[in-house]
């Protein structure tokens, strides 16, 4: 008969303190990171020398080629509807009449101005008041 001590067992490692950096690692990234929907297209705004910057709640693009862009919904009419549904949502909750809500257009520098003109009544028509055009410092 074998009447030796058995094996000691290692202690087992406490993993508590390594769990709870990883949770204060993903609520700060959770809240320092910036969470944005993707840009549909890339788009290079114009250059102007004002220092003001453009807010607003909604950002609609306009790329070089002239095509619309909203979220996820690129062409004319589905950018528009995607926008005049998000419009109708947002004063649900919000009171319109009291403050309209701003629309942000972010034109690449090479699209005409004829175009963008005449996108701003198809704008005006949603029931957007104040579009801002979203420009780049030189």
């Amino acid at each position: 008969m074998d009447f030796s001590a058995p094996p000691r067992r290692r202690p087992a490692e406490n993993l508590l303190p390594m769990i709870n950096v990883v949770f204060l690692l993903l609520i700060f990234f959770l809240v320092a990171a910036e969470l944005s929907p993707p840009e549909p297209f890339a788009v290079t705004p114009p250059e102007a020398g004002s220092d003001t910057t453009a807010e607003g709640q909604f950002t609609l693009l306009l790329s070089p080629e002239g095509v619309l862009g909203y979220r996820d919904q690129i062409g004319e009419a589905q950018a528009l509807a995607a926008l005049e549904t998000e419009r109708t949502q947002y004063c649900g909750a919000e009171d319109c009449t009291a403050t309209p809500p701003k629309l942000m257009l972010r034109a690449d520098a090479s699209v005409a101005g004829a175009s963008v003109a005449g996108l701003l009544g198809q704008i005006g028509a949603l029931g957007f008041t104040e579009v801002q055009l979203v420009t780049e410092r030189p």
